[in-house]
């Protein structure tokens, strides 16, 4: 608890991805009195360090807001499922672990809209600092940081098939996504140590919870900012029924994140004006881009059978995972201490591209048996052709399609409402169209040949560009990789400058993936940790403060 004081140097909203990075870099100062303002709990269940678990409990509604967006209008008008992290460590705590910074140039993108030190040798720094990684060593990596990073630890032979099929169709393999190139066919990194997830929450707070000038807030709602004369001053939260203003002397960082940033901000009147009144919120800072610019990474799920039982379903039986899930628990080893989507891609879906426009995850199961499942004793054996498969997940990593975050009501607790406006871009209809043509093609190599059955999704019949259209309106689905709606820039829609500060207040920053202009190429966890390495790094004068833009 925070004791009998209500104010603090520092106030940092949301222990997520980045938040959690933010209060151990403050806090290792003795003289920085800091606030973590949690709106979920504490990260104790047990079951969520297995990683192969991971899939099942992503469902729940456990540490999770299971956010769903409206109607989405390019996608035949599916709501689309979008779980967020509510827990310690955030969306570290429930994600899928793949440890991906994205490519060079999204940062030195970034840099050439006017955001000076966000280029990648700006960048890079900060993610070798975090990183600890257990094998890795050398220019790009770290093994010193507390973030645990490993390399893939599963053994199933059609990871290593989908490997080779890639330098067949003519790709480089490519060991280390993180390392000189992006591009070509290989296997992820994970945050995964000992065989348990490692969350921003075990590498970045629990090591530090007990020093002294560090309070943590769990189940602490945070209602709004507090503005006045121009300033962010306080934070008015609800917690076990009771409101409570905690005010902060020297700042307040929002690491909310890609929904719940924005949401902030527009209750507390930071945003744009026509919105806020249809909800009676009075504008304190007009800020027309709060909400706006969200992007995600959507994709399709193309499934192919198995010709032999090589596949996870053998397993993930109920009878064989019982034990697997106790070794994984005690001696840290076993199947449940991997992801199923080890393997991955990264592709240029035409020549002349500078870097790779599409990712494929890769996993060695049908989507349907990727998950605990009991044996049927009525069944005499198992059919290959039904059990057996492997999956792959096909999407461009720069979307063109933009979409926004509104409020639903003035109720703080009311979830927002989400547009993603998936697929709205004739570009990411067409870039995914070429990623499931090239897939097919890295399918049909040799290597596939002794393991390749049918295909089940979109089927062999689905072949045209128009059948192949309706298929993904039919059926595309997120990545769940939401950024962009706090976003950084020079222009009148941003919402923060280069040093994530809010235009126009004093004492607001904002540090999450919502500040990113451009949505980085691959998984978002690892850039999203980056960017709380960065605050901090603004916060302590750790670099030249430069003009912010």
């Amino acid at each position: 608890m925070m004791g009998h004081s209500e104010t603090h140097d520092y106030v940092i909203i949301g222990a997520g991805s980045a938040g959690c990075v933010v209060a151990n870099r403050l806090s290792a100062d003795a003289n920085n009195k800091v606030l973590l303002i949690e709106a979920g709990g504490r990260d104790r269940n047990p079951l969520f360090r297995l990683p192969m678990l991971m899939g099942k409990l992503f469902q729940s509604g456990i540490y999770n807001w299971h956010y769903h967006t409206e109607p989405e209008p390019h996608l035949n008008g599916r709501s689309i499922y979008w779980p967020r992290g509510k827990v310690l460590g955030g969306s570290s705590t429930i994600n899928g672990m793949i440890y991906v910074r994205g490519n060079r140039h999204d940062y030195d993108r970034w840099a050439q809209m006017g955001l000076a030190g966000w280029s990648y040798d700006d960048v890079l720094p900060a993610f070798r600092r975090s990183e600890g990684h257990i094998e890795r060593s050398d220019g790009f990596h770290n093994r010193d940081g507390e973030l645990t990073v490993c390399r893939a630890r599963g053994k199933n032979i059609l990871r290593d098939i989908f490997v080779s099929a890639g330098a067949e169709a003519g790709y480089p393999a490519n060991d280390d996504f993180n390392g000189a190139e992006q591009d070509g066919f290989g296997t992820f990194d994970f945050t995964i140590r000992d065989g348990k997830r490692w969350s921003t929450s075990f590498a970045f707070l629990r090591p530090v919870m007990d020093r002294p000038n560090l309070s943590i807030e769990t189940n602490a709602l945070s209602n709004r900012i507090v503005v006045e004369n121009g300033r962010a001053v306080a934070v008015e939260i609800l917690q076990n029924g009771r409101k409570r203003t905690i005010h902060a002397a020297r700042e307040i960082i929002l690491c909310a994140g890609t929904v719940n940033s924005p949401q902030l901000m527009l209750l507390s009147g930071i945003g744009p004006p026509e919105e806020m009144s249809e909800h009676g919120i009075e504008t304190v800072h007009a800020l027309p881009g709060v909400g706006k610019n969200l992007q995600d990474h959507v994709d399709c799920v193309m499934v192919y059978e198995c010709s032999k039982p090589v596949s996870l379903f053998k397993d993930l039986r109920a009878d064989k995972l019982a034990w697997s899930l106790v070794e994984g628990m005690v001696f840290g080893r076993g199947i449940a201490t991997t992801f199923p989507y080890e393997a991955g891609a990264f592709l240029k879906s035409r020549p002349g591209l500078s870097a790779p426009d599409i990712q494929l995850h890769f996993m060695p199961a049908l989507e349907k048996s990727a998950n605990l499942h009991f044996p049927n004793p009525f069944k005499p054996k198992p059919s290959v052709e039904t059990d057996h498969g492997f999956t792959l997940r096909v999407g461009p990593v720069n979307p063109e399609s933009r979409g926004e975050i509104t409020l639903r009501s003035a109720n703080p607790a009311e979830a927002p409402r989400i547009r993603a406006n998936y697929l709205q871009s004739d570009f990411d209809v067409e870039t995914m169209i070429r990623g499931i043509q090239l897939t097919r093609d890295v399918i049909g190599q040799k290597a596939f040949d002794p393991y390749r059955g049918k295909e089940l999704a979109p089927g062999p019949d689905v072949c045209t560009d128009a059948q192949l259209t309706d298929w993904l309106r039919a059926t595309a689905m997120t990545t769940f990789h939401p950024v962009g709606t706090c976003k950084m820039g020079n222009d009148d829609d941003a919402v923060v400058d280069a040093q994530l500060r809010v235009r126009g207040l004093d004492g607001l920053r904002i540090a999450d993936a919502s500040i990113m202009p451009i949505i980085s190429s691959g998984n978002t966890n690892a850039p999203a940790i980056m960017i709380g390495e960065r605050v901090s790094d603004f916060i302590l004068g750790n670099e030249p403060k430069g003009d912010g833009g």
